[in-house]
This record gives C-alpha cells, structure tokens and sequence, in this order.
C-alpha cells in the first residue's frame, strides 16, 4: 500500500519529499512583507551601523596623520644643533625635505594634539552611534523573524487541519512535527541572520571597494581578482551544501517520528519488554543522523580554512605591494593604515559568506520541505460551487460506490449500493477488512468516492460544504482520542458554547456521569494526555457524549461500546436505542444486541455487500451471516440476559 501510495503521489504532478525546489527560499523571503514596518526599521538602521563603521578607518587615518604630522612639526621645529637651536634654513631645508612648509609645520605642532582628540572622540561617538543601530537592527530582525515563523506555523497548522486523511495515511506524524517547528526555525535563522548578513555584506563589500578605488586604485587592483574566485567557490559550495541539509533534516525527521511513536505506545514497549528493540532502533536512527551531521561538518571544514586562505592571500599582497609604494613615497602611513582596515572590511564579508551559506543552504533545504506542506492539495475538499446542506432528515443512499485508496490499487469496496431510510438503524457486519470502516468514512467525506456516489437527502456529499455536512454527523471512533484539557471540554469539543446542563445530560445518556462524579473534581476533572488518566471505558463514554451533545441527525458508531463491561454496555445500549429514534445510525458491530435490534443489518465480505435485510430473514436465507453470527456473536448472547435482568453484575471498580 505505502508503495502503491508513493507511485500515485508522483504520478498527480506533487514533489516527492526532500526534492529541491530552487523558488522555496525565495517564497519564504516574500514573508518579509507580511512585516514590511518591521523588516523596514531593521534595514534602515542595518544601513545606518554600516556607514558608521565605514567612517572609522577614515577617522584612524586622521588620527595617524596628526600624530605623524605632529611628530614630524616637533622634531623639525624643535631641532639643534651642537646643543643650540637650529638656524631657520636648516629648519626650512629639513621642513622641505619632508614635504612641508615652516608655516605647515607650525599649524600641525599647534593643532595636532587637537586633532588627535577630536578624532578619537569622533570615532567613540561613530562606536556608540553603530552599537544603537547594531542594537536596533537585531532587535527588530528578530521580531520580524519571529512573526514570519508565527505565520509559518500558523499557515502549516491550518493546512493541516484542512488536508484530507489520505496525506494523513501518506505521511508520518513526527515528520510533519519536525517540518512545522525546527524546518521553520531554520527558515526563521535565515531571515533573521543570514540575509541580514547578506545584505550588509554587500553594503561593506561595494562601499569598501569604492572607498579603496578613491583612496589607491592600483592597490586596489591587486585584490580584486581574488573577489570573483571567492564568490564562484562559494557559490559551489552552497550547491553541494543544500542536498546534504535536506538529507539532515529527512533523518531528524526519522528519529523523531520514533521517539513519538515510541512515547505514544511506551505501554505497549514496556508490556512486550521490548525496550531494548526500540533503543537499538533509536540509536540507528540517532546515528545515522550523527553521520550525516559529520558528512555536513566535513565539507564545512574545508570551507572555512579556504576562506581565510583567500583573506591571508589579500593582506600578503597588500603588505607587500603596499610596502613598496611606501617605500617609493607614493603611500603615507595612515593611507597605508586606513587601506588595511578598509580590506579587513572587504575580506570579513567573505568570511561571513561561510556562514551565510551555512545558514542558506539549511534555509533552503526546509523551505522546500515547509512549502511541500503549504502546497499540498487536498483529496476532499469544497468545490467551487459548493452549497450548505440543510437540515437533513438522515436518508442515505450509497450508488454503484467503489473505493481505492489513492484512486490506485486494489479496491476497497466495489459497486456497493443501499439505501437507508430517516430514523433507521444499519449495522454493519463483516472480517477485518471487508469495508466497513470504509463505508462510514466516506459518510462524512473522509474519503471521495473514486466511482458512484454517496448521498444524503438527495444531495451528493461532494457537492456540499465539508462544514455544513460533518456538523450534522456524529461520530464515535473505534479509537478513542481524547484532548488534554477538562472532562467538560472533551464533551464540549463540537460545541464549546454548550451549557453545563446540557453537558451533564450528554454525559448521563452516555452512561458516564456517574463515574464523572466521583473525581473530586467532577466535570472540572483534568484529562492527561490523550486521556490516560481515564479507563478505555470512560475514555468510550465521554466520545460517546461528546457526539449526543451535538445533538446530530445522523449517528456513526464505530463498534462505540467495545471497550466497556457488560453492565455499563447495556446502560450505554439503551441510552443509545433511546437517542437513536429519530436518527439515521450506522453502527460498526461486534454486539449481539446491535445486530437484534437494527432496522437493517449489511454483510460486507472483500468490499461488497453479500447478504443484507433483518436478523431473523437473514438467518434464514444467508450462510455467510449465519456463520458470522454462530462464531462470532453468540458468544455475547449474555448482554441480552443482562437486559433482560437474568444476570446481576456488580460494577467494577
């Protein structure tokens, strides 16, 4: 089935999970939009922190010049000669040969020292004005980064919610938990870090290259060959990096899905001492995610030391070509200092380029997984022209209804038809497999038909709204899952707006305010997670009342009395015979009493109806049904004795 369902999945045209899709990261960067006033604060004060610190090594040059300046204008000014102040031409000559007039020099001596000062403040207050806007900009950068995950997680959550149980059946549960928090985490590191990184990586690396063609261009022509090799070995690197992220993130993915399944059934682990089984399977997950991890470190190790290769290659040439045009005159030595800093500005955007695209290649890598979900289409979902059902009366007509999972395969159920009339009871009988979960799911659209159709007061289910239709449906699972929360919201959970006493009356009609009771805390109790504070019986009663508040007018019970003992069956079975007048009630059953008193009884064998009217015609003219009823039925011919008040059990406790 798991591969019949992959085959049709490529076949509708959807990605298969983990493929690449180059537009993902750039549909996650749209999301800035969605906090344009904040991304706008951010960027603007991102721009603000880097024109400061491009200001700096200007400011450093000053500083160097005056000192220099100032040196020079003492040593020249203050020269002697044999004990003795120098004669004016000596100074003059000496003045000359240093490139400055006696006038020059006065002004330096004078204001040197000044100078020096207000350079040195200037460059505290360009350091403070950065620090704020460095501030500014990370504060913002982040709370837009965590609106953007807000709306991811939000948009994931409600796809989720509206995405037929077919993707359900497709996917895993801890691969859909992984994808709503830690895929959208990394998308949020991105936003947050990487692309402003990005961006002020290219603010310093134009502004610096601008500033070093003003300042020397024939230094600058030195370094620039390096920038394009930097940026065409980066770019490989990001190419190679984004597949290995993905693999990461389809094991995280692995391991998690066996840590929730393994939390979930830890009862089951521990009942069939198989704890030692699921650690091995744990550590093989875990492992293998090690190694994938180690793969990623491996190509980034050798990343990072090529990048401060390149770096150490740009300062070796400028040290030396710079070097020489200080020798050769034509370089001072704060031109020579403000060009240095200037590369370092040049050269630590490539060595955040690393990280950048670290952090871009895992953006990408989850962006393509995230959008697999926002993306995904539905199988049952609102047509366009889609109408709400009225009110119905509960008659329920299956045509010609054949089933496939995923429209592929082998069929579920074939060419199945009845009709049921407003107020009746069906119940349906067959081995595992037959169809009768089947049948009931398609009632309220779990599933489309892949041929016929089902219908309900003359209207095709396809052809009204999913809410207007399930909302006069209801429905108690063979499974029980109950939500943490109070025993009252678990009973109110289709109708949060309903009172206590209509609460308290589900709960009665459904056998359970009994033993609701008698928690000290009564409807107030709390349900710990997935009900495990409650027994399977009590958990079964409160599903059963959670479905009698809604008050519906088409009842699916799916074998609802299984898990309760024999006294609390026959109080929740005439509870039931009661509520159920007037309804339309399809019941999955496994109960003597079920099958007697239903209005129609279905025998399904390998997805068809092969037997199907009363009890007593069909033991009369049906083999099948009769063998179902002797081996598996009559066992249970008790519960009528309990009814019938032959037999006397005690509640249990």
């Amino acid at each position: 089935m798991q591969a019949q369902a992959t085959q049709q999945w490529g076949k509708k045209g959807q990605s298969q999970p983990g493929s690449a899709r180059p537009n993902s990261l750039g549909r996650a960067i749209k999301y800035l939009g969605h906090q344009r006033q904040y991304m706008i604060v951010a960027y603007i004060a991102l721009v603000v922190a880097a024109l400061a610190q491009l200001a700096v090594p200007q400011l450093t040059q000053s500083m160097i010049d005056a000192v220099t300046h100032g040196a020079i204008a003492n040593t020249i000014l203050d020269m002697e000669v044999f004990g003795v102040p120098a004669p004016d031409l000596v100074k003059e000559a000496a003045a000359e040969q240093a490139g400055f007039s006696i006038a020059q020099l006065q002004e330096f001596q004078q204001t040197s020292l000044t100078l020096l000062t207000n350079a040195a403040l200037t460059i505290v207050i360009f350091a403070a004005v950065r620090g704020i806007f460095s501030f500014v900009q990370a504060y913002y950068s982040e709370k837009m980064s965590q609106g953007i995950a807000f709306d991811f997680r939000n948009e994931i959550f409600t796809r989720l919610q509206r995405l037929s149980f077919s993707y359900y059946d497709r996917n895993q549960t801890g691969q859909l938990m992984i994808r709503a928090t830690d895929d959208v985490e990394k998308v949020r590191l991105f936003l947050a870090q990487g692309l402003v990184l990005a961006l002020q990586a290219l603010i310093l690396l134009v502004a610096t290259l601008l500033i070093l063609f003003l300042t020397n261009w024939r230094l600058t022509l030195v370094v620039l060959p390096i920038l394009p090799a930097a940026l065409v070995l980066f770019g490989i690197f990001g190419k190679v990096s984004q597949p290995l992220f993905i693999e990461i993130q389809i094991r995280l993915s692995k391991l998690n899905t066996i840590l929730q399944e393994n939390l979930a059934g830890i009862r089951v682990v521990k009942a069939f001492t198989r704890e030692k089984y699921e650690q091995e399977r744990f550590t093989g997950a875990s492992f293998s995610f090690f190694q994938q991890q180690l793969k990623v470190a491996r190509t980034f190790t050798f990343l990072f030391p090529v990048i401060f290769l390149i770096a150490q290659v740009g300062q070796a040439a400028i040290l030396y070509f710079g070097g020489r045009q200080i020798i050769g005159g034509t370089l001072n030595l704060g031109e020579y200092q403000k060009f240095s800093l200037y590369m370092i500005y040049l050269f630590f955007p490539l060595g955040q380029l690393g990280f950048i695209i670290s952090l871009m290649a895992q953006a990408g890598a989850s962006a393509t997984r995230v959008f697999e979900i926002l993306d995904a289409k539905s199988d049952v979902s609102n047509r366009p022209d889609a109408i709400e059902l009225p009110v119905i009366e509960g008659k329920v007509e299956f045509k010609n209804v054949t089933f496939r999972y995923f429209n592929s395969g082998e069929s579920v159920l074939s060419d199945v038809s009845f009709a049921v009339e407003p107020g009746q009871t069906v119940a349906l009988l067959g081995g595992t497999g037959s169809g009768k979960t089947t049948i009931i799911n398609l009632l309220p659209r779990f599933y489309d038909a892949s041929e016929g159709a089902v219908v309900i007061d003359g209207h095709d289910v396809r052809e009204v709204t999913l809410d207007s239709l399930r909302s006069q449906i209801g429905i108690v699972l063979q499974e029980t899952n109950l939500f943490s929360g109070t025993i009252r919201d678990n009973i109110a959970f289709g109708r949060p707006e309903a009172t206590d006493e209509e609460v308290i009356e589900a709960a009665k009609a459904a056998a359970a305010h009994d033993f609701i009771v008698t928690f000290s805390q009564g409807y107030d109790t709390p349900v710990g997670e997935r009900g495990t504070t409650l027994s399977g019986g009590q958990k079964q009663r409160i599903a059963i009342a959670r479905a009698l508040l809604l008050n519906p007018h088409l009842l699916i019970l799916d074998d609802s009395t299984s898990s309760v003992d024999l006294l609390t069956e026959s109080k929740i079975q005439k509870a039931l015979d009661k509520l159920m007048k007037g309804r339309t009630s399809f019941v999955i059953a496994q109960r003597i009493t079920t099958v007697l008193n239903a209005d129609q009884i279905l025998v399904l064998d390998k997805g068809r109806i092969v037997a199907s009217g009363k009890h007593l015609d069909l033991m009369e003219n049906s083999p099948i049904y009769a063998e179902i009823y002797n081996s598996q039925l009559v066992g249970d011919a008790e519960v009528s004795d309990v009814e019938a008040g032959l037999v006397e059990l005690q509640p249990q406790v």
